[in-house]
């Protein structure tokens, strides 16, 4: 159905956005069309310096108001169910809210907090898209067992939410330009816990523990699926997240010791919102199989390879 890949698409357009959002920001644009939604009074301005990345990034957005809305209202004409259309029309209230946050930002000159507001309600987007497309679409193509489900729910969904809360205190640190506040990687300040009294230290040193500990909670959701025996699609997933949670801590280091360099910060965004994908679509599946009865398990894999053991529990 049109609805499910009108979902699919605004996906990869939200993470298309949020690449070109970071650029806006590493390179200093996000002022460079003074006013809004207009860019010095007009809607199609010279498309130069600065003024191209902003205006590409708000053309880019508004791409994405049309994409989702039309994806909303297929949703209802097709017959979606109640939840689908809700969740949808839920998401379509958050860009709405998030465009006004965009123009605030650019209104009163990108105050840290209407700043970190805007890219919070971005991430809390692509997430309610990923889950929206992953339950009414792939996972139709993946169905797991319900009890792989719960267990693949605790862990992909307690990872995502740390990577969510992870990603918006490094968003907090950009726009409150703590990104040099530890000049230095790994290390912070030469020291492994560096002096808390500075609050730009503080935050910055905060970020790093935090994606410590995010890091562990996905490598070791990875670790658990690739030595049990869960389904395929599982395990593939898994070790996706495992491998952008690495690559994710290199680009943070590397955009320390870089000075903040546009490449590697704006990929810091990109694969960190790529990671909340990943991990959202497994939960989203996991969240699909809890909803299923035996008997719809046995219809749709009769050989029973989805039940070949018991899952892990999420703390072993």
């Amino acid at each position: 159905m049109l609805h499910r890949r009108a979902f699919t698409a605004s996906v990869f357009w939200t993470l298309g956005l949020l690449y070109l959002g970071s650029v806006v920001h590493a390179t200093e644009s996000s002022l460079a069309c003074p006013d809004w939604p207009t860019c010095f009074g007009s809607w199609t301005p010279e498309m130069s310096g600065g003024v191209f990345w902003e205006h590409l990034h708000r053309l880019v957005a508004g791409g994405l108001l049309l994409l989702w809305g039309t994806g909303t209202w297929m949703a209802r004409r097709e017959g979606a169910p109640r939840w689908v259309f809700r969740a949808a029309l839920a998401g379509m209230g958050l860009l709405v809210v998030q465009s006004v946050f965009g123009g605030l930002t650019v209104i009163f000159e990108l105050p840290d907090l209407v700043s970190t507001t805007h890219f919070t309600l971005a991430f809390g987007f692509l997430a309610l898209a990923t889950f929206l497309a992953s339950a009414t679409s792939w996972s139709r193509r993946h169905r797991l067992a319900p009890d792989f489900g719960r267990t693949v729910v605790r862990w992909a969904g307690g990872a995502a939410l740390l990577v969510y809360g992870q990603s918006v205190v490094g968003a907090l640190v950009r726009h409150t330009d703590a990104g040099m506040a530890c000049p230095d990687a790994p290390l912070c300040l030469g020291q492994v816990v560096p002096p808390l009294q500075n609050g730009l230290v503080a935050l910055h040193f905060g970020h790093r523990v935090l994606g410590v500990v995010a890091a562990g909670v996905v490598l070791a959701f990875a670790w658990q699926a690739g030595r049990r025996v869960l389904p395929r699609v599982v395990r593939s997933w898994a070790a996706w997240a495992g491998a952008l949670v690495l690559f994710q801590v290199a680009l943070g280091f590397l955009s320390v010791l870089s000075g903040l360099a546009v490449v590697p910060v704006s990929l810091h965004t990109l694969v960190a919102a790529s990671l909340l994908v990943v991990l959202t679509h497994l939960t989203a599946l996991g969240w699909v199989a809890t909803r299923r009865t035996p008997d719809e398990v046995g219809t749709d894999d009769p050989a029973g390879t989805s039940r070949v053991a018991s899952p892990p529990a999420a703390g072993s």
